[in-house]
């Protein structure tokens, strides 16, 4: 068929000015590759991908090139965990860390690890925390750099003493102090192995021979060093202060130790605190004939007895108002006069108002000691979200109570135990009761019997919980340790400026916490730790620390571990010239204090002995939201305290595990994931199959960490048919690059096909952005690239185009060598993309690499290495034009074969016709770039119209813009697309409609097989 005279186009030299505009970057063109892509990739093209499933059928079948690899496709049931625990021992996994710390390398990375705590199994929480951190270090060791990745565990703590006395029982009440450490520190190890074990069945490269132990003899003498240390600055005191305290646990409490309840129920009481002086300035407002009453509203009765004044608000207006229901006159704020005598079922009618300064030198007496006095006092905490604007102040059960105490000189007596129960002071009544349960109930009934109880009502309400133990904690005033952390927040705060934080609002969320902290409490009265190392006074207020005692106990230590606290008699903690001084052995007058150190210290100095080199600063800390609060605070406080240096570089912060749904993880609702489960399957392997640790892996990489994380089984088989789907094309790409030797038959970018140079143009971007991403530590998007990459670049569309290049030409037609230059590229750009996510299938791919006689280890061959001259914008042009044109024919034959089609494009002279020229030098091929990429029987290019067509023709039209130069260059062509039935019969060996007839050979196919 004869479709006319061709054009020949503007001649040479503007085909050469045409080319020139291929080099520099430019604006996306109107349409932009990624959409025009996005949408032709989407589409079904029947026909296209399974033109050549079986093309090996009869006689021509030793003929065709078809993919050979032993790459199994999926790895089916137990398959999958033992093909890992394999690759991790032929791949030296275990000694990895060890391999890269000798290397001679410029750059270090160091990712200091927060020591989860010894005291359970290993759980969803744990594989979340350490397969971040191990993609982030196989990441940057990939990249060159030497890794320092000590883990490490917190041994010590409360958590760990219930636990082995809870499982004692009765028993435990007999045990010393040395058995019990014995047996904490025993469950601890176990604890630990369990663990360690999983950690490395989890691929996590780590210096596994040298881990760090809190209650490590060496940790535990730099920690008492460090302590020295900020005591020696005067940044630790000991001091009578309220503080958190657990009544289950019988301990002080850290705010980190907390939880709440936000289910809580308290017993809220409005109670009268009689007027007995009135403030000078309201002497004449109030008449004797009439009692009057101060009305405050407090959610804690227990604490009534303790009462040691009134607060008000100064700048506040306060009202003076007369009840219609008994006739009293109360005082409250002049703002809650309404809601209060909604609350009390009343009305009141307002006599008088006045300012809250007014209040002044005023007194009343207390509701259950008529002749106890509680002074009105002025205080900035004092505020109308709820209750009455008056706030009843009980120095020892509360932080702001104890503040105003302090500047008033106040009483701060603690009429509460360390069991919670009320002492004798308390009086007869509520001596030896519980103040959150039966000691509340009697506060009640005695403020009735005085008639000064207005009413009570149960509040549901957020309240601090001992996250040990699950039971609330009360506040109560004690003698013990703290660290003055005022100072050290303003100096804190200064250089965590300098420190980036991933997400950026966490650094605003960790200075509030850090605001909100008024003291730290370091003090714990448990045995299970690391001792305070002082000596209290037998008879006096007094204790005895100094640098040679320090020494004395440092030595001890660093030979004995902190036992000797327990074991040695007190003349050998110290050392003579001092025992010398007070007392000698047979009189001394000092004995060893039975505090030991919060846990947080414990590991928040873990800096000091974990961290290289002389300024001991990490590269990154990477844990839970719950350590802004917690060992991030600690590590930075202490850090900060003794060397005015921040720790860490960069802070990563994760969110926590949940379950499917986005409901806390819990054995009663049956939701709660065990990794081993995942990796190795449970007992109903229908129900619970075995993924392996790479589907584990997968899934916390895909997740947005950065928020919280959930997990259940539709996300489990999510991330297994990804890894399946990734399989699949790493099969395709190890299956058609057998036969090739990158060293002999590489194809130079400048001769290639004009797609494989595009590939080539796409694999660099996609390079560039897993860098960036993985720089980030934004994992989840390092997944979203490649899962793009993979499914719509690669299996929907290049390899769909390629098939018949690769398995119908010659073996060494530079054509398919060009081809297999392409996919041996992206293999391994690929590979190297998602190692330090799925180290078992990256070790396992480069098993299977054909021309690799010795197969290396990905993680000893370095990062992604690509090149400069990939990037080609200009090729965008040409095959985004040409996608745009294979769009409008693809989207006119839904659901038919391509093959079975001719296409003719007519472009009116110009740029694009140029471009398009690149691809199909002459007027119609069936083997050209351009009908490669139309995947049509052939394509013909024409610059004008054909002079005759048939009747059964499909005709589209379109228009393209160029944008080049940065916009300098802009061009909008038009374009139109006919599309025919082919004349031609489906060749036998390549299944394409090209041969004159249906038992004779295409022209290429015979080509080929006349030279075989």
């Amino acid at each position: 068929m004869r479709w006319g005279l061709r054009p020949r186009g503007p001649g040479p030299a503007a085909l050469a000015s045409a080319r020139s505009f291929w080099g520099p970057p430019r604006l996306p063109c109107r349409l932009g590759w990624l959409g025009v892509t996005r949408r032709l990739l989407v589409r079904s093209v029947t026909g296209a991908s399974n033109q050549l499933t079986n093309p090996n059928s009869g006689k021509y079948r030793d003929t065709v090139l078809l993919p050979q690899t032993n790459f199994p496709m999926k790895l089916l049931g137990r398959q999958q965990p033992d093909m890992e625990l394999e690759i991790q021992q032929k791949c030296g996994f275990s000694e990895l860390y060890s391999w890269q710390k000798e290397r001679k390398t410029k750059t270090e990375f160091c990712l200091h690890d927060g020591p989860p705590y010894a005291n359970g199994d290993p759980h969803v929480g744990h594989a979340l925390n350490k397969i971040l951190k191990d993609i982030a270090n196989r990441y940057h060791m990939m990249r060159g750099s030497k890794i320092h990745f000590v883990p490490g565990w917190d041994c010590h703590g409360l958590p760990i003493e219930i636990k082995v006395l809870s499982e004692l029982g009765g028993k435990a009440q007999n045990l010393s102090a040395m058995e019990i450490r014995e047996k904490a520190r025993s469950f601890a190890k176990a604890a630990i192995e369990k663990q360690k074990s999983a950690f490395i069945r989890w691929g996590i490269m780590a210096d596994w021979d040298n881990c760090y132990y809190t209650f490590d003899r060496n940790y535990e003498a730099k920690q008492l060093r460090i302590f020295y240390q900020m005591y020696d600055k005067g940044l630790v005191y000991r001091s009578y202060k309220p503080v958190f305290w657990s009544p289950s646990s019988r301990t002080a409490l850290a705010e980190a130790e907390l939880e709440y309840n936000p289910e809580h129920v308290s017993r809220s009481i409005y109670v009268k605190f009689p007027l007995l002086k009135p403030p000078p300035k309201l002497a004449s407002l109030i008449s004797d004939s009439s009692p009057v009453s101060f009305l405050v509203w407090t959610t804690q009765p227990w604490t009534i007895p303790a009462n040691q004044a009134i607060c008000y608000m100064p700048e506040s207006k306060y009202a003076v108002v007369k009840c219609s229901t008994s006739g009293d006159l109360y005082i409250l704020a002049a703002d809650k006069v309404s809601s209060v005598a909604s609350t009390l079922e009343t009305t009141f009618e307002v006599i008088s108002t006045f300012s809250g300064a007014d209040l002044k030198n005023g007194t009343c007496s207390h509701p259950l000691i008529p002749d106890k006095v509680s002074p009105l006092l002025p205080a900035t905490h004092v505020t109308m979200a709820k209750g009455t604007g008056l706030v009843h102040t009980a120095p020892a059960h509360g932080m702001e109570d104890y503040s105003v105490a302090s500047q008033h000189n106040l009483p701060m007596d603690c009429l509460v135990d360390e069991g919670g129960i009320f002492t004798a002071e308390a009086g007869p009544e509520l001596h030896k009761k519980a103040v959150l349960e039966e000691g509340t109930d009697v506060v009640i009934k005695l403020l009735k019997t005085s008639k000064n109880l207005l009413k009570e009502e149960k509040l549901i309400h957020s309240y601090p919980y001992d996250w040990r133990t699950k039971k609330p904690v009360v506040i109560r005033a004690s003698k013990q340790w703290f660290i003055n952390i005022t100072d050290l927040k303003t100096t804190a705060k200064e250089l965590l400026k300098t420190v980036k934080f991933i997400p950026g609002a966490t650094l605003n969320a960790m200075v509030d916490m850090m605001d909100r902290r008024p003291y730290w409490c370091i003090s714990r009265q448990r045995v299970w730790g690391v001792p305070i190392p002082v000596f209290h006074h037998k008879t006096k207020d007094e204790y005895l620390i100094n640098s040679q005692t320090i020494e004395h106990i440092i030595k001890l230590v660093e030979q004995h571990g902190s036992d000797i606290w327990w074991t040695l008699p007190p003349e050998q903690l110290l050392p003579k010239q001092v025992l010398s001084q007070v007392g000698g052995p047979d009189a001394l007058e000092y004995v060893p204090g039975q505090d030991i150190l919060d846990i947080w210290f414990d590991s928040g100095t873990s800096w000091s002995y974990v961290l290289p080199g002389n300024n001991q600063r990490a590269d990154l800390y990477m844990e839970g939201k719950d350590q802004l609060g917690g060992w991030f605070q600690s590590s930075l406080l202490t850090s900060v305290a003794a060397r005015k240096k921040v720790p860490f570089k960069s802070v990563v912060v994760h969110g926590f595990t949940l379950g499917e749904k986005g409901e806390k993880m819990s054995k009663s609702l049956g939701n709660v994931i065990d990794p081993d489960v995942v990796i190795n399957g449970g007992q109903d392997q229908s129900k619970e199959p075995p993924y392996g640790a790479d589907v584990l892996r997968w899934w916390v990489a895909e997740s947005n960490v950065f928020t919280e994380v959930t997990i259940g089984p539709s996300a489990l088989n999510a991330a297994r048919d990804d890894i399946n789907k990734l399989r699949n094309t790493l099969r395709f790409l190890l299956g058609n690059v057998a036969g090739f030797n990158p060293k002999t038959d590489s194809v130079p970018v400048n001769q290639m096909y004009v797609i494989d140079q595009y590939m080539l143009h796409l694999l660099q971007d996609l390079a560039s952005k897993i860098n960036d991403s993985y720089k980030q530590y934004d994992f989840g998007k390092v997944v979203r690239l490649l899962k793009a990459f993979y499914t719509r670049e690669l299996s929907n569309f290049y390899f769909s185009i390629i098939k018949d290049r690769l398995y119908c030409e010659n073996e060494n037609d530079p054509k398919r060598r060009s081809c297999q230059t392409v996919l041996d590229e992206i293999l391994d750009v690929m590979v190297r993309s998602f190692a330090p996510i799925l180290p078992h299938l990256a070790e396992e791919v480069f098993q299977h690499i054909p021309y690799l006689k010795e197969p290396r280890s990905v993680f000893r061959t370095g990062w992604i290495s690509t090149s400069s001259i990939w990037k080609k914008p200009g090729l965008v042009e040409a095959v985004e034009s040409a996608c745009a044109m294979r769009d409008s024919f693809l989207g006119s034959i839904p659901g038919k074969n391509p093959a079975e089609y001719e296409v003719i494009i007519v472009i009116e002279p110009g740029l694009l016709f140029e471009i398009i020229e690149m691809l199909q030098a002459e007027e119609t091929s069936s083997t050209s770039q351009l009908n490669e990429l139309m995947m049509a029987s052939q394509s013909t290019l024409l610059a004008q119209e054909p002079r005759e067509r048939t009747a059964d023709v499909i005709e589209l039209k379109g228009t393209f813009l160029i944008n080049l130069e940065g916009g300098d260059i802009r061009e909008e062509s038009s374009y139109k697309v006919i599309v025919m039935p082919t004349t031609k019969e489906k060749c036998p060996r390549c299944w394409k409609y090209t041969a004159e007839s249906s038992d004779t050979l295409c022209p290429r196919c015979a080509e080929v097989v006349g030279g075989k």
